[in-house]
């Protein structure tokens, strides 16, 4: 029995550049019949160029998971902390351009 367990153990290593993580702000996603690509974009206030940070390219298998992993993690975040608040008026699959505060001008 514990043999059985031990092969069904995964070792994942994560090495201290990626533990350190990428902010994205933004992300875009795309498919074809084949695969799912989501691109994770930083975009800064004020600057109108943003550049993608990281490309992930998912089966569309995968991509299900992974929406089923996110939607069980909301659900278990706001359980404890409350309902994630989406402003009014704004498109929510879109990320809010102005931040929140004052709008820049030349």
């Amino acid at each position: 029995m514990e043999d059985n367990k031990n092969k069904n153990q995964l070792n994942i290593e994560l090495s201290e550049e990626v533990a350190q993580g990428t902010y994205s702000n933004l992300a875009i996603i795309t498919h074809s019949s084949s695969e799912f690509v989501i691109d994770f974009v930083r975009i800064m206030p004020g600057i109108p160029k943003a550049n993608v940070k990281s490309r992930i390219i998912l089966t569309p298998e995968h991509a299900k998971r992974l929406l089923m992993a996110l939607q069980d993690n909301v659900q278990k975040f706001e359980a404890v902390h409350g309902a994630i608040k989406i402003q009014p008026g704004h498109d929510p699959f879109m990320s809010p351009m102005n931040f929140g505060g004052p709008i820049p001008e030349a």
